[in-house]
């Protein structure tokens, strides 16, 4: 631990914090730079304070190895596992029913580290397979508020599952001349000065490389020549040495070590089988040489490189023959069984090529759809036949187009097309095409005949089936034209019976949610009341996608936080993507924009990272965002982004909603003539237009543009229609729109009981845009009828909502009308309500530069919640900034 002070000291405030109040750290560095060392001392430390440690490491050849890190680690709690999602991951012999999702296992682990208080150490985490990455990355996210700890190392730049990226890292560096002169005399104080100095030279203060080299040298043999140190950096060099200490070994010892790192778990029953050496004597000599361990139940390798070093000094016929020692000794495995023998074949083998589809199969229901893809890869490898290559491609960029991952979609058709070029036709390269082509070339004709085409070609009406429909579905959608529904709707009764439920019922949602029936909205209402953590959730996400246009997302906000955070724990899906537009949407509505904000970024960096480039939905939301709170030029670039891909591909539905988008805008900053053009764009006056769901949203926006510039027979016709069509009884936003809409359009002594009405909508509050939108338009009215009392009543109210929303434009608007009333509007205290203790307690923190996380950590709060509370705020001290808070509070 010499140079390691630094280390020393925060690891000591880190077990403390941990104690506290939870806490994660991640170390990274080098091979060889003491991140073992340091967690080995944390992990003594936490020991001799009464601590439970739990220890496990990744292990680089056993990637393939789904939850083994995690099994390691919680290994020693098996005996207080009482639910059958932990005891299915792990293996422990009593689990019943199917397998569990990722997030129901990562809830389960973090419950039970949480109520361990346990401090879970965790080495090599580039080498973790990737279901453990995934769960464990989501428990080191949430141990604020417990007594657990999460402590892990990893490589640095090595790429891996395990995402660290925004928990708090420790780079190490390496020792300087002092500590490692220190740690060669206190090793070995025998060293001539010459012989220390070129070590020092060669090792580059790497502490591993130091030890390692100065034991290699014998009695007063001189050092080896100076070795190239950009071709050989430490770790290299130490590797070497491991290799050459391997081969030092007898022929059995290194046979089992090659079996031990191939296996990667370090289970001695497993090498007992595969060896044959029931004793597992051949290992004495590797212990001897302090390479390994052979402790109960495991063996574990002194240093990583050691495994590295085995490898090194392996044949490809060693590697194969063990690949098969070990296949016939997991007969009870077949996941880990199948991907062994693949391993171990030196060409096509449609035997191994069927296991690892059956194991993809499996791995697809459990929800981790790039793992399958990688195994029908490797299957797709070991087909002999091009057809059985093919599909099995196919069904790999089925399964990466699951994913919402598109970075390899192009590459595996083309690969199975070349293959056999009527792969094409098969249903899952077909879905994975279409998919392809609407998101990247917005082609949305050939998408739509290219998957009609292999659907009636299909037999099955499985859930291939049905997912080939539902991206249909979207195709139609995303095209707008009547023509596609109808071809859609042919199709649809083709296909015949044994479809989902959800996906015949939710088509006309999709379609035209203005003309959507009675008892259709019966029935969604009641598959929204009656969603939950078991329903599938490709229902979920249809189910979404029905009640946006209808505002039911409220209902549905459970269900599609579980697919965000089953997302966050895995790789993100299109599900993922669905589900953060949805709820986005809904925070927009309903007033929750600062988690608008993060949703968005959230979807935002996804898409970056999946390659999914198809992002107008999100743009859509934030050029909304923007033109509320009078980011006007952030609204103009944005629409201009979505209507430059909607024009450039006919993507109806891309344009509708940048002009939707655009219309806010326009009513912001009080250019009411382009408001309205974009608008009756949408749908013209006297008209809800069919399959524009924006129609819908846009209804109100077009009838007050019409008011303010004086088309008062477009505005009556559009009422006219809003009101024959029956779209109030759709929802009880649509209610107060309607309603409000149809107060704008009446003369005064019919507008004011209906401006009263649209008001008392029950639940009208859920919507506070809308609502102070519509206090303003009354509050106007009012007072151009000399009512001025009453005028600022509303007006007063839709002042303070939208200074709580930070709608400034609109807040600007309500206080001008304010003052027109002949009262001046005031800011800051005088015109506030008193914070309350908790959003004074907020308020003071951050005002003392404490972030929106911090904050939410002491206070026991998620940085939403604070952030939320902070926009609460800023209105009520008269503040629109973070950095005006000190000021505004001692004002208070």
């Amino acid at each position: 631990m010499l140079g390691r002070a630094e280390e020393q000291d925060l690891i000591a405030s880190f077990l403390d914090q941990a104690a506290s109040g939870g806490r994660a750290l991640v170390l990274v560095g080098e091979p060889g730079i003491g991140k073992s060392t340091l967690l080995d001392a944390a992990s003594g430390m936490a020991a001799a304070a009464g601590r439970r440690v739990l220890r496990a490491e990744g292990v680089e050849f056993e990637a393939e190895s789904a939850f083994s890190g995690l099994n390691q680690a919680l290994l020693p709690l098996a005996g207080e596992i009482d639910g059958p999602p932990l005891a299915a991951a792990l293996d422990l012999g009593h689990a019943r029913g199917p397998a569990p999702d990722l997030m129901t296992v990562a809830a389960a682990t973090l419950s039970l580290v949480r109520r361990a208080a346990a401090v879970l150490v965790v080495d090599d985490l580039q080498w973790l397979d990737r279901s453990s990455a995934a769960v464990l990355s989501f428990v080191a996210r949430r141990l604020s508020g417990s007594r657990a700890g999460f402590l892990g190392a990893a490589r640095s730049e090595t790429p891996g599952h395990f995402d660290y990226g925004n928990l708090a890292t420790h780079e190490l560096s390496r020792l300087d001349d002092e500590a490692a002169g220190e740690l060669l005399r206190e090793r070995y104080p025998l060293l001539a000065p010459r012989i220390r100095a070129r070590l020092m030279a060669e090792a580059q203060g790497n502490p591993l490389a130091l030890l390692e080299l100065a034991g290699s040298l014998r009695g007063r043999q001189a050092y080896p020549r100076v070795m190239d140190r950009a071709a050989h950096p430490p770790p290299r060099r130490v590797q070497s040495l491991y290799a050459a200490r391997v081969a030092d070994l007898p022929q059995e010892t290194r046979t089992t070590l090659l079996l031990a790192v191939l296996d990667g778990t370090g289970d001695l029953d497993v090498l007992r089988t595969a060896s044959g050496d029931a004793e597992l004597l051949s290992l004495a000599p590797a212990e001897r040489a302090n390479l390994v361990q052979v402790g109960v139940p495991r063996l574990v390798f002194r240093h990583p490189l050691i495994r590295s070093g085995i490898m090194a000094a392996s044949t490809a016929h060693e590697r194969r023959q063990a690949r098969l020692a070990l296949a016939d000794a997991l007969t009870g495995r077949p996941d880990r069984r199948a991907w062994h023998l693949a391993e171990a074949a030196t060409g096509p083998d449609e035997v191994i090529a069927a296991l690892l589809e059956t194991v993809a199969d499996g791995t697809l229901r459990r929800g981790d759809a790039l793992a399958a893809a990688a195994v029908l890869r490797r299957g797709a490898e070991l087909s002999p036949s091009a057809a059985d290559r093919a599909r099995r491609l196919s069904r790999a960029a089925y399964a990466e187009r699951f994913a919402g991952d598109r970075r390899d979609l192009g590459r595996l058709l083309s690969e199975a097309r070349r293959a056999d070029p009527a792969s094409g036709a098969a249903l899952e390269a077909a879905v994975a095409a279409a998919y392809l082509l609407l998101t990247e070339q917005g082609d949305i004709d050939s998408a739509f005949h290219h998957l009609i085409s292999a659907i009636d070609a299909a037999e099955s009406t499985g859930g291939v089936l049905a997912d080939a429909l539902q991206t249909l579905l979207y195709i139609c959608w995303f095209g707008g034209r009547p023509e596609l529904w109808e071809r859609f709707d042919a199709v649809l009764g083709r296909a015949g019976p044994g479809l989902p439920e959800t996906l015949v019922r939710c088509k006309d949602f999709y379609a035209d949610p203005a003309r959507a029936a009675a008892d259709s909205l019966a029935w969604l209402d009641a598959e929204i009341d009656g969603l939950c953590a078991e329903t599938d959730p490709a229902d979920v996400i249809r189910i979404v996608d029905s009640a946006i246009f209808l505002d039911r997302l409220g209902g549905c906000r459970q269900a599609l936080w579980q697919i965000v955070n089953e997302g966050r724990v895995g790789s993100g899906s299109t599900s993922t993507h669905t589900a953060l537009i949805a709820l986005s949407i809904d925070d927009f509505f309903s007033g929750q924009w600062a988690e608008a904000d993060e949703l968005l970024g959230e979807l935002l960096s996804l898409s970056r990272v999946l390659g999914y480039q198809m992002v107008w939905p999100a743009q859509h939301v934030q050029a909304l965002l923007a033109a509320a709170r009078g980011d006007f030029p952030a609204a103009w670039t944005l629409t201009d982004e979505i209507s430059r891909w909607a024009e450039s591909r006919g993507t109806r539905q891309a344009r509708w909603y940048g002009r939707h988008a655009r219309t806010l805008a326009a009513l912001g900053e009080g250019d009411f003539e382009y408001a309205f053009l974009q608008a009756s764009a949408i749908s013209a006056p006297g008209v809800l237009a069919p399959h524009v769901p924006l129609a819908l949203w846009a209804a109100m926006d077009l009838v007050e543009a019409a008011v303010h510039t004086n088309r008062h027979a477009e505005a009556s016709a559009h009422v006219a229609v809003m009101l024959d069509s029956g779209i109030a009884d759709l929802s009880p936003r649509l209610a107060l729109t309607v309603t409000a809409a149809s107060a704008m359009a009446a003369p005064d002594e019919r507008a004011w009981p209906l401006f009263e009405q649209a008001l008392a909508q029950p639940g009208a509050d859920r919507w506070p845009f809308d609502l102070a939108r519509v206090n303003l338009a009354y509050g106007a009215r009012l007072r151009r009828a000399q009512s001025r009392a009453k005028a600022r009543e509303h007006l007063s109210a839709a002042l303070d909502t939208f200074q709580w929303l930070g709608a400034h434009p609109w807040a600007a608007r309500a206080g001008n009308e304010i003052r027109a009333t002949g009262r001046t509007t005031s800011r800051g205290k005088a015109h506030t309500t008193q914070l309350t203790p908790q959003e004074h307690q907020i308020a003071t923190l951050a005002a003392a530069g404490l972030t929106n996380k911090e904050i939410g950590e002491r206070l026991r709060l998620s940085h939403r919640t604070v952030s939320s509370h902070l926009h609460r705020i800023y209105p009520k001290l008269g503040i629109t900034t973070r950095s005006a808070l000190n000021a505004a509070l001692q004002e208070t």
